[in-house]
């Protein structure tokens, strides 16, 4: 890490699960990468005192607050980072856009459409030198960027079909408790938007194509959970009543894009022993890749034009220094974990920043993944009926 070059000071909104995910990203990056500015860890912002307090001393931030609002009015902020809950993405991130700083928002970008279309509209008035992102670090995968790699260099031909599929098993307890991520008032959705969103992005982003229509149904197999008597969510005791849970657990549908490509997807929280298997698979007319992010250091690459005797899926360690993100890491065959994608987030966020150009994926991209995430929705609420996503 080099102190000759500018910093580039953060404040970070929330300390939850992605607030330490965010934290190691910023902590590690420029230790790792030859970063064009400094990323300084300048404030990190949380309702609870004690707690925010707590995470700051944990990850090595300087100073805390306990309202969004100090980090937008503070001119030695550069970058407001945002892992909150869905249903305040768009109050703070239009805030921040209007005084100036840059923005990452974590996944999806809101809650509705009509919030997203706001965050977007903001990013777009902030001008050219205010950039802004939507956190799908799954993209930054080594082995999920090199599937594009492979895919864009024609290695499989024409896309034909694309099976994206994300599953986890966190929920199949049915007196797990109700937690902010089962309400829709704070989640917007369920599995659809956890985790379909991610399915969408990343399918997106292999295939070089956008969704254009949907059909699809949600489903909900436990309505109500027991209620925690106290915080936090994690370890704390279970009261008597329950609550509503008001948001899907499953969400299937099938989906057309446009570069004649024809998808289908998969998002559910109840898929018993699957613990985080994000899986894409693209399917060419002269080969096919395949991604499962539980084998995240590896992808699956066939080739329809080996002899027959040969033909087979061939297992890729993507650990080599040619390979994505890997030229800064560890000698090959050494693989990367979880949190590299949010280290190689910071990195891409903070060079497009410093070239004076978009980070990808943009809040435009974002919105455009929240199109698909509302079509879907519309399409269950009307039997399964097409509904056009652009």
């Amino acid at each position: 890490m080099h102190n000759d070059v500018p910093p580039l000071r953060v404040a970070l909104i929330g300390h939850g699960f992605m607030g330490a995910a965010h934290s190691q990203g910023w902590r590690v990056a420029p230790r790792f990468h030859d970063l064009p500015t400094r990323p300084e860890m300048t404030l990190l912002v949380g309702r609870n005192a004690s707690g925010v307090e707590a995470s700051a001393r944990k990850w090595g931030w300087d100073q805390t607050a306990t309202d969004w609002r100090a980090a937008i009015e503070r001119d030695d902020i550069d970058v407001i980072d945002i892992v909150t809950p869905g249903g305040s993405h768009a109050e703070i991130a239009i805030a921040a856009l209007e005084a100036g700083k840059h923005v990452l928002c974590e996944k999806p970008l809101a809650n509705t459409l009509g919030e997203a279309e706001a965050m977007a509209a903001a990013a777009e008035r902030a001008g050219k030198d205010v950039f802004a992102m939507v956190g799908f670090t799954y993209r930054r995968v080594p082995a999920a960027a090199f599937a594009r790699d492979l895919v864009q260099s024609g290695a499989i031909g024409e896309v034909r079909q694309v099976r994206s599929a994300y599953l986890q098993d966190w929920l199949v307890d049915a007196e797990a408790p109700l937690t902010w991520r089962l309400q829709k008032e704070h989640a917007g959705s369920g599995a659809l938007g956890d985790l379909g969103a991610h399915a969408v992005d990343l399918a997106q982003f292999i295939t070089g194509q956008r969704i254009t229509g949907v059909s699809g149904i949600l489903n909900t197999f436990v309505h109500e959970r027991p209620l925690l008597a106290g915080a936090p969510v994690q370890g704390g005791s279970i009261a008597a009543k329950r609550g509503s849970v008001s948001v899907d657990d499953l969400a299937l549908f099938s989906g057309r894009f446009d570069g004649g490509a024809v998808g289908s997807f998969e998002a559910t929280r109840m898929s018993t022993g699957r613990k985080n298997a994000l899986r894409v698979e693209v399917a060419g007319s002269t080969g096919a890749i395949s991604f499962d992010l539980e084998n995240m250091n590896s992808l699956g690459y066939y080739d329809a034009a080996a002899p027959a005797t040969r033909q087979g899926f061939t297992n890729i360690m993507v650990t080599e220094p040619g390979h994505p993100y890997l030229s800064a890491w560890w000698p090959a065959g050494h693989g990367l974990g979880y949190e590299h994608g949010f280290t190689h987030q910071v990195k891409d966020f903070v060079e497009a920043i410093a070239e004076g150009r978009q980070p990808e994926p943009s809040f435009a991209d974002g919105l455009q993944v929240q199109r698909v995430l509302h079509g879907v929705e519309r399409s269950a609420e009307t039997d399964s009926i097409w509904t056009k996503t652009v």
